[in-house]
C-alpha cells in the first residue's frame, strides 16, 4: 500500500514525551484543531522502534510513506494542514529523530515534564494497567530495574523492556538535553505539568503559537487519561497484550493498527467485529480505579539520591524553579532575574 497523502514537504510535529506528563490530554486537544491531523494512533513509536538513520534518502522516503505515512495517516487530505503525532519514546531516542529532519527540515517537537516522584509511580500504575507491567509495589519495581536491565524478571507480555527502567526513565534533565543537542533547542517547546495542570487552556495556546497555528477558541480541558487498575491481571494482560498468534484477534483497533501488515488488504472477518466488541465490554468490565501510591520516607530518600542531580540539572536547562519537586532544595531554583524572563523561552 503506497500512501496518497499530501506531499511529505509539508509541515510536521510530535509530541515526543515524557510519559504520565499530560501527553494524552494535550494530544486530544491538538487532534480536533483543524489546522492538523493528528496520527491514527497517538503514538505510532515508528521513529524509536525503527532506526532508519542508515538509510539513504530515497530509501528512508519509500519506507515512510508505506510504513508510517499509509499506517498512521490514510486520511490526511491536504498538504495544508501540519501532521503530528504524540509518541512518548522518541525522547528517550533523541538521535533517531535525524529521519524526521531530513524528511521535514521543519519539525518542531513537544516535550513535557513531570516532578519524577510523581511520574514514575503513575507510568508504573499505567504499565501494569496495559500488561507491560507485574510487580504491583512500585519499590519492588524500582528494585528490580538493575536485574531487568540484563534481561531478568522480564514480565513475557511486555513490550518495550526499557520502560521498567524507572530510575533511568527519571532523569529527564539527561534526555531533555540530548533531545536538544540532537534536533536544536529552537526545534523545542517545554511543558513543565505543573502549568499544564493549572491553568490548561494558556498552555495550549502557547503550543499553538508554538507551532505556528491560529487560536482555534477550544474551551474544554477536561484530562483525558485517568490512572486505573484492573481486577483480574491475567485477563487484563491477555486482552491489551495479547499472545502474538492472536494478537490480530485481540488486540485492539489501534493495536491492530500498528501490526497487521500494510499489504494485507483482504477485509476483517466478520467475526473480529464481534470479537472486538466483547473485548471492550470484558475490559470496562476488569476496570477498577487505581489505588494512590505513597511513597514510604525510606523511598523518597531513595529516589531524591537518584535523581536529584538530574533535577537540578533540568532546572538549569530550562532556566526554571524546580525546588518544590526536592522539597526546597535551593540548588533546584534556577528561574532568571524577572528583567531576563522575558527572553528566556521554555
Amino acid at each position: 500500500m503506497t500512501w496518497t497523502g499530501p506531499d511529505i514537504g509539508g509541515r510536521f510535529a510530535a509530541i515526543v514525551g515524557a510519559p504520565r506528563c499530560g501527553t494524552t490530554s494535550l494530544a486530544r486537544y491538538l487532534e480536533s484543531h483543524p489546522g492538523i491531523d493528528f496520527s491514527f494512533v497517538k503514538e505510532p513509536h515508528f521513529f524509536s522502534q525503527h532506526d532508519l538513520t542508515e538509510l539513504s534518502d530515497d530509501e528512508l522516503l519509500a519506507t515512510v510513506e508505506q510504513e508510517y505515512l499509509a499506517r498512521y495517516f490514510p486520511e490526511a487530505d491536504g498538504d495544508t494542514r501540519m501532521l503530528m503525532e504524540g509518541s512518548v519514546t522518541y525522547l528517550y531516542t533523541p538521535e533517531q529523530m535525524e529521519p524526521i529532519l531530513r524528511l521535514w527540515p521543519q519539525a518542531k517537537f513537544i516535550i513535557a515534564v513531570r516532578d519524577p516522584f510523581d511520574m514514575l509511580p503513575s507510568l508504573h500504575q499505567r504499565l501494569l494497567f496495559i500488561g507491560d507491567e507485574t510487580v504491583k509495589d512500585f519499590e519492588r519495581a524500582w528494585d528490580l530495574a538493575p536485574q531487568r536491565a540484563l534481561g531478568r524478571h522480564i514480565p513475557r507480555s511486555c513490550i518495550e523492556p526499557k520502560w521498567l527502567q524507572y530510575p533511568e526513565i527519571g532523569k529527564l534533565g539527561s534526555y531533555v538535553e540530548r533531545f536538544f543537542r540532537a534536533v536544536g533547542r529552537e526545534r523545542c517547546h517545554v511543558i513543565v505539568f505543573d502549568d499544564f495542570a493549572a491553568n490548561p487552556a494558556a498552555v495550549y495556546r502557547e503550543v499553538l503559537a508554538f507551532l505556528g497555528l491560529p487560536d482555534d477558541g477550544r474551551t474544554d480541558f477536561a484530562p483525558r487519561r485517568e490512572s486505573r487498575a484492573y481486577r483480574l491481571g491475567w485477563l487484563q494482560r491477555l486482552l491489551k497484550r495479547p499472545p502474538r498468534r492472536v494478537r490480530l484477534a485481540l488486540g485492539g483497533q489501534k493495536f491492530r493498527r500498528r501490526f497487521k501488515k500494510m499489504d494485507d488488504v483482504k477485509p476483517d472477518h466478520p467475526l473480529i467485529g464481534t470479537i472486538l466488541r466483547w473485548r471492550k465490554q470484558v475490559l470496562r468490565w476488569n476496570q477498577r480505579p487505581a489505588p494512590d501510591t505513597v511513597l514510604s520516607p525510606a523511598m523518597q530518600a531513595r529516589m531524591r539520591e537518584a535523581l536529584a542531580p538530574d533535577i537540578i540539572h533540568l532546572a538549569r536547562l530550562l532556566r526554571r524553579d524546580l525546588s518544590d519537586w526536592l522539597g526546597g532544595v535551593p540548588e533546584a531554583n534556577m528561574e532568571p532575574p524577572a528583567r531576563e524572563a522575558a527572553t528566556v523561552g521554555a
